[in-house]
């Protein structure tokens, strides 16, 4: 048997419109209490205007009609910029932005202050994801075609993303140099910074790969896929890989080190170094700083105004 309710003392139940006043305001109660619960036991929405190492990076989001998917922009300008309106910079494309970007944003601050780099402009280039089931399709884009991968190969079109849709959009909107772009990638980024090398050495004035990952299509990056250019007019090119590098990536990349620096009609100046206790993931910081030296460095080309 359902238990009886007083409906004398419990107001809930009353009718009288003092008791109505009464429930209302209990029901108000209740529902700022829900707010507030709602509100403290919810993630705060980021706000990245206090990591004053991000430099306030400004978004942008590029649909491609070349590979027909989106791309997710982040640019960061470097200090003084709106202070130099007739000055134009050195500009460093990223790859796999998502999580290289903000890891080499405040890296490249950092050195920067300590004067180790020059101003540039770097831009990001993001999926928005890890996974390649909700859209991160880098093992397509940054590679050569592979006969262990079927959904390899697709740098070539990637690479006419950045020379046909994505340098037009940052060099009409931000004072980025066409002469003085350089790319960065690490492992499979690293192999599209090698692909584009050996293919367009001229789409890019410098090039720095990290690791990169040459263990499913080695032979094609072991030959030759562009004219040798003029020793005045070739671009450079940066190789790094980490000592403790996973031996999947590092024999092949040791390879391919070994190749091209026995050669002296190579499309690009050619600098290889070994990054002494790095493994796969822990290179990209020192990769950036050390290539970034090299390409800067007053023996390849007066600082940069």
């Amino acid at each position: 048997m359902a238990p009886r309710v007083d409906r004398k003392t419990w107001p809930l139940f009353r009718n009288d419109s003092g008791l109505q006043e009464t429930n209302t305001h209990m029901m108000r109660r209740i529902f700022v209490l829900t707010v507030v619960f709602l509100t403290m036991s919810a993630p705060w929405a980021a706000d990245t205007r206090f990591l004053q190492g991000l430099g306030a990076p400004l978004y942008q989001r590029i649909d491609s009609e070349i590979i027909g998917r989106p791309y997710h922009i982040y640019t960061m300008l470097p200090a003084g910029y709106e202070e130099s309106p007739d000055r134009y910079y050195p500009t460093v494309y990223v790859l796999d932005g998502g999580a290289l970007f903000p890891l080499l944003a405040a890296y490249y601050r950092y050195l920067n202050f300590g004067q180790e780099v020059p101003d540039l402009i770097l831009v990001g280039i993001s999926y928005g994801n890890d996974n390649f089931g909700e859209g991160n399709f880098r093992a397509t884009d940054y590679t050569a075609i592979s006969d262990e991968r079927d959904y390899w190969g697709g740098a070539g079109r990637f690479q006419r993303f950045l020379g046909d849709e994505l340098f037009p959009q940052i060099e009409a909107v931000y004072r980025s140099r066409a002469d003085r772009r350089v790319i960065f990638g690490q492992s499979i980024g690293g192999q599209f910074v090698l692909y584009t090398a050996l293919t367009q050495p001229g789409l890019f004035w410098g090039h720095i790969a990290s690791n990169p990952a040459l263990h499913r299509n080695l032979p094609f990056f072991l030959k030759d896929h562009a004219k040798p250019a003029n020793t005045g007019d070739r671009s450079r090119l940066f190789v790094a890989s980490g000592s403790k590098d996973d031996a999947t990536f590092r024999g092949p990349a040791l390879q391919w080190i070994q190749h091209w620096s026995g050669k002296e009609d190579n499309p690009w100046q050619l600098k290889t170094m070994t990054l002494d206790g790095h493994s796969h993931m822990s290179a990209p910081p020192a990769s950036f700083r050390q290539g970034m030296i090299w390409l800067f460095s007053s023996e390849q080309t007066p600082h940069i105004q």
